[in-house]
């Protein structure tokens, strides 16, 4: 086939197709829809028309939120689209709407049927369980908080209504079953409280509905004042049961006021309720007082309300009355529960005793009662707050402009109030975590107990009125008593003893009637439990009227044990599902609503969208159109953050140029700044590497060092070696009290002038950490020097530790440093002995001062002398304090990479454990982690090696066996090679004592001027130049082997030996001798130090253990008279 050739413009047309190319990247698209941009340019107009070009993206890009729908014509061509979309998305809204007012319907209609069936003439005499009047109100409390969340939710109504507007437009609804059903819809979510007004209506029309809800109120009232409830919402519920079923009852043929009249209710009892818990939780953080109910009755009577139309503030209010009470239960229970929770752990008993299990799940009770209590305080106190908020008039603190939310709840507690809430809620938190550490325990015991408490009741109890039940052939009672023994009787060989006398209504022998009840770890099933209570309460159930009541058929005595039995029986439900009733009673749920206050106000405060991710939705977008063109915010984005962020670390590394050695924290500051923006950004953004952009900001892409390694040693060697004091007491470096810049004026570039955002990121910020960093500027220590090591790396530090070597070390030992010690060695005495002690410590310093007057005199000693030597001595410390910095990274580098290189711990072994059996688990465990097996064992050869690689370059540091400082002192001992420094050698072939040829006697003499007091005006030697001039000479002594020379035989040394004898205090030529002897102390000290430090690198590779020592022997010295004959040859000596 012939090859087709294409022309080069073809080539590029086919390219430029390609930006048409659709990239579909599964990225929701956040832009709104756009408006038509229709506009006739008039040049008249001053170009005012540019406002036509504004998008609705404006909007986002500027606030980074959600953008507000546009306002839409009915004029636009698309709306047909925006309806169907809006019906498409509330459609499934809708039908749950649907499905809720259907809901309701069936509802009241199957609780009106129920109402007519037990108010019929007929059944007005039988007897209605107390769980069923339960029931019944709790039918009434839903329709309660249902009709209140209908009538909040404002949001429903409002988006029903535009849903049925897109539907009519698209006419969905047809048929005229749908436009009945949308009509009803309507009518029921605008009708305020449609449901409360549909239940009255409908049970008004029933004869004698108001009898039976009389008595759902009394049984409510009865269960309250009882504490017959154990959780706070059924607490709650049994209040608004009360509430609504009142105003239910008061109608046109029905007074709430005549029936108390009547006996039928207490209102005395309601009212007190009423006032004690004036609001009451409804759902989530809504609210409700049950008196409004009463309020907006047909007969409300204030003067039949005294307590709750009064306006003195409800108990409820108030916390503190509480606290007290709290706090003495929750000691009290806190003691007996742990007793009890020790005595289990300590203890160990096979079965414990009915007494015993009793007793524990009395403790288990009383525990979730008190729970229950303490949070109904917290949750009632919560709900009364949220509906009296406070004012600018009630709390000064609460400022006028504030949120409804904020008035309700941030400014509504007082401090102690605070205190009290924090306190109570830490109460009921840790008792619940106490009682649920043993809750296999406590269950336990609660069954056992149920268990005994109700087969010896069921077999033994109820033996007494079944006899007399046959007897006085009370068939009634008798078939209940027997169903009641069939329906959970646990018998011992499994079925009933045929023979009890008691079937027979007969009394027991003589000798008795044993029955062994049996003892199991089982409690009753709900349904046992719900039928015995409910048939013995038919039994002992006090109704007037006639047939109602069975209790004059029961003997007193059995009528008391039944009452006791079916009254403790009420909380065994409860009981029996203990961990759900627990962490029912502990539920502070209520304190985290919202909803109402935050979405269902209008806030002068909107968060439309969540702050902390309000970019990553912006950030994605690579499809936005503009004007007709698509384009990639996402590349346009990353393109010009790339530019920022490498202006960012130019402006940084410019701002550290501009400063000196101590802005190099900032600089680490900066730099980790903008690698953690780096880092978030690039989840969303294609960035350049963060590496690769800070060496090109460093100029060191392909030179061996950079901007940051240049600058740190031309500061080195202009200011910080010249210039800085050490200070080994607090490891510092700080600036000559003098601020004289002996190596001349120091000019620096200009700071750069930089935006705000490309330093911290605003005016604030860059104020706090500029005040932050400024406390770095006054010393150079060590977090200077970790910053250093830091930034440099090995080879910046490698680079800046030759160059000091080199043009800094070296230049002063072969140049001043020797040409001042040749000068001054010339003008030292020939000889300088010790003086005996006999001459005085006075004596003493007179010798020395009279011959070494040629070196105190000297005029460039304390200035051009002692500033080289404290140049080198500063080249020397940093030299150290950067391996020491760098040694505690690379100790930090081995500690974090130890566990995926199969350096463990030792493991604690116990007496009697193998530390390599718990070595081996402890490999184990982490074999995991190990990098080098796992990837030789899943990866290929060429990644194995580079694990393998890593893993050495990981382990072989510095710090676990080499030293760069002993490399640094071999190196400065290598230019210590003239005569000068060690002198002749010794005329009597051992040692120089009394002859000053050697260094360590000029830095003797060196050191008695320095330890001549000054006058009180002038400086002394360290605050001038540091401790660097110690640290040179020291370590010029210990390269030239002089250091037991110089500690034996120094000048200043003498003499505080010679003080310490005679003690004397004397003024010689206008030195004070005690003030010399004590600076004489503090050097001798240092130099001691330093001396250690340096024989500690310097020996570091003798070897360990090695006690050879290297003695050399003399003969005695010869007596003038034989000396011609005596061979003072060691050697010749032995050969004789």
């Amino acid at each position: 086939m012939a090859q087709e050739k294409i022309t080069l413009a073809d080539a590029l047309s086919n390219v430029e197709v390609l930006d048409e190319l659709p990239l579909p990247d599964e990225q929701p698209c956040i832009e709104a829809q756009p408006c038509s941009v229709v506009y006739q340019a008039n040049f008249d107009t001053n170009f005012e028309d540019r406002n036509g070009f504004v998008t609705g993206i404006a909007k986002y890009i500027e606030e980074a939120t959600t953008h507000a729908n546009l306002p839409k014509s009915n004029e636009q061509p698309n709306r047909v689209e925006i309806y169907e979309k809006t019906v498409e998305v509330l459609s499934p809204e809708v039908n749950k709407l649907l499905n809720f007012m259907y809901f309701q319907r069936k509802a009241i209609e199957a609780f009106s049927g129920e109402v007519k069936r037990l108010c019929h003439a007929e059944k007005r005499k039988d007897f209605v369980s107390e769980a069923y009047l339960l029931t019944l109100g709790k039918f009434i409390n839903m329709f309660a908080v249902l009709d209140e969340l209908k009538n909040m939710k404002s949001s429903v109504k409002n988006d029903y209504s535009t849903y049925r507007r897109a539907a009519q437009f698209l006419k969905v609804m047809t048929d005229s079953h749908s436009l009945q059903e949308s009509q009803n819809l309507s009518m029921f979510l605008a009708t305020q409280n449609k449901i409360r007004d549909t239940v009255k209506d409908t049970l008004e029309k029933i004869v004698g509905y108001e009898d039976l809800l009389s008595e759902v109120v009394n049984i409510c009232v009865h269960m309250y004042d009882s504490k017959m409830y154990m959780t706070p919402e059924e607490k709650h519920m049994l209040v608004k049961v009360m509430g609504f079923g009142l105003f239910l009852m008061d109608s046109e043929i029905c007074n709430i006021n005549k029936l108390d009249q009547k006996k039928k209710l207490r209102l005395d009892r309601i009212d007190r309720i009423f006032k004690n818990l004036e609001v009451v939780p409804l759902f989530g953080d809504m609210q409700i007082a049950p008196f409004n109910y009463i309020k907006r009755s047909k007969h409300f009577d204030p003067s039949k309300w005294p307590l709750s139309s009064s306006t003195a503030i409800s108990p409820q209010a108030d916390l503190m009355v509480h606290l007290p009470t709290i706090r003495e239960d929750h000691v009290k229970y806190i003691s007996e529960l742990s007793r009890y929770s020790n005595e289990v752990t300590t203890t160990y008993k096979d079965n414990a005793t009915d007494g015993e299990n009793k007793s524990t799940a009395d403790l288990a009770l009383r525990g979730l009662q008190l729970l229950s209590e303490w949070t109904s305080v917290v949750t009632e106190l919560y709900s009364w707050k949220l509906l009296h908020p406070t004012d600018h008039h009630q709390n000064k603190e609460c400022p006028a402009e504030a949120e409804e939310y904020e008035r309700a709840t941030r400014y509504n507690y007082t401090e102690d109030e605070k205190f009290a809430l924090i306190e109570v809620i830490a109460m009921i938190k840790g008792l619940q975590v106490l009682m649920a550490r043993i809750e296999t325990v406590l269950c336990e015991a609660i069954r056992r107990s149920i268990y005994a408490e109700l087969q010896d009741f069921v077999q033994l109890v109820l033996r007494e009125p079944l006899r007399k039940a046959v007897k006085n052939k009370k068939d009634l009672i008798r078939s209940i008593v027997m169903s009641v023994r069939e329906t959970c009787a646990d018998w011992q060989k499994g079925t009933e003893p045929s023979q009890d006398p008691a079937l027979k209504g007969k009394k027991d022998p003589d000798s008795g009637f044993a029955i062994n009840v049996p003892r199991l770890n089982v409690g009753p099933s709900s349904t046992q439990l719900y039928m015995v209570r409910t048939m013995l309460e038919s039994l002992i159930a006090d109704k007037s009227g006639g047939k109602r009541t069975l209790r004059k058929d029961i003997d007193g005595s059995c009528l008391s044990q039944i009452d006791a039995f079916h009254k403790a029986s009420f909380y065994w439900t409860y009981l029996l599902s203990f961990s759900e009733t627990l962490q029912k009673c502990c539920d502070l749920s209520q304190l985290w609503y919202r909803e109402f206050y935050l979405e269902m106000t209008m806030g002068r405060k909107v968060n439309s969208y969540p702050r902390n991710n309000r970019y990553e939705t912006l950030l994605k977008q690579r499809h936005v159109q503009l004007l007709g063109r698509s384009i990639d915010l996402n590349k346009l984005i990353t393109q010009r953050i790339n530019a920022d962020m490498q202006k960012s670390l130019e402006l940084a590394i410019c701002r550290f140029e501009a400063s000196d050695i101590t802005g190099v924290v900032e600089l680490e500051a900066l730099l980790s700044v903008n690698k953690l923006c780096h880092k978030l950004l690039s989840k969303w953004l294609a960035l350049d590497d963060f590496d690769a952009m800070l060496k090109e900001a460093n100029h060191n892409v392909l030179a061996p060092y950079g901007r940051i390694t240049l600058h740190v040693f031309v500061e080195l060697n202009y200011d910080f070696l010249a210039n800085y004091c050490y200070n080994a007491a607090t490891n510092r470096f700080v600036r000559n009290k003098l601020q004289i810049a002996f190596s001349g004026p120091i000019t620096r570039e200009k700071a750069p002038v930089m935006s705000h955002y490309y330093l911290w990121g605003s005016k604030p910020l860059n104020a706090a950490y500029s005040t932050q960093y400024s406390q770095y500027n006054g010393f150079v220590g060590a977090p200077h020097f970790h910053a250093i090591c830091r930034l440099l790396g090995y080879q910046g530090i490698a680079v800046v530790m030759e160059i000091i070597l080199k043009d800094i070390v070296k230049p002063l030992v072969q140049g001043n440093l020797l040409q001042f010690t040749k000068t001054l060695m010339s003008a030292m005495p020939k000889c300088c002995k010790l003086p005996l002690c006999d001459y005085g410590s006075p004596g003493v310093l007179s010798y020395y001062q009279a011959h070494l007057v040629d070196i105190v005199q000297y005029p460039d000693a304390k200035t051009e002398l002692f500033q080289s030597f404290r140049e080198m001595g500063n080249s020397l410390l940093f030299c150290l304090l950067i391996e020491q910095a760098l040694s505690q990274e690379e100790v930090c580098d081995l500690l974090h990479a130890a566990p995926f290189q199969n350096i463990l711990p030792r493991p604690f072994c116990k007496d009697g454990e193998k530390p390599e059996s718990k070595q081996k688990r402890l490999e184990a465990k982490y074999a995991s982690l190990q990098i080098v097996p796992n990837v030789e064992k899943l990866g290929t050869a060429k990644q194995a090696m580079i694990a393998r690689e890593g893993d050495l370059l990981t382990r072989e540091r510095l710090c676990c066996g080499l030293s760069i400082f002993e490399v640094i002192l071999g190196r400065v001992k290598s230019f210590l090679d003239d005569p000068i420094w060690m002198g002749p050698p010794p005329i009597n072939g051992v040692m120089n004592i009394d002859e000053c040829s050697e260094f360590h006697r000029l830095w003797s003499a060196l050191q008695f001027v320095y330890c001549i007091p000054v006058a009180g005006t002038e400086y002394m030697v360290e605050e001038l130049f540091g401790e660097g001039l110690h640290w040179a000479g020291c370590t010029i002594i210990v390269l030239l082997n002089q250091q037991r020379k110089f500690e034996a035989l120094d000048f200043c040394y003498h003499i505080l030996r010679v003080q310490r004898v005679d003690g004397k205090d004397d003024t010689v030529k206008g030195i004070n001798l005690k003030r010399m002897v004590d600076r004489i102390r503090r050097f001798q000290v240092l130099n001691s130090q330093i001396f250690a430090v340096l024989n500690k690198y310097l020996k570091s590779n003798d070897i360990e253990g090695s006690n050879v020592e290297h003695v050399r022997c003399f003969p005695p010295p010869p007596h003038p008279s034989v000396a011609p004959s005596h061979y003072h040859d060691p050697n010749k000596l032995r050969a004789q």
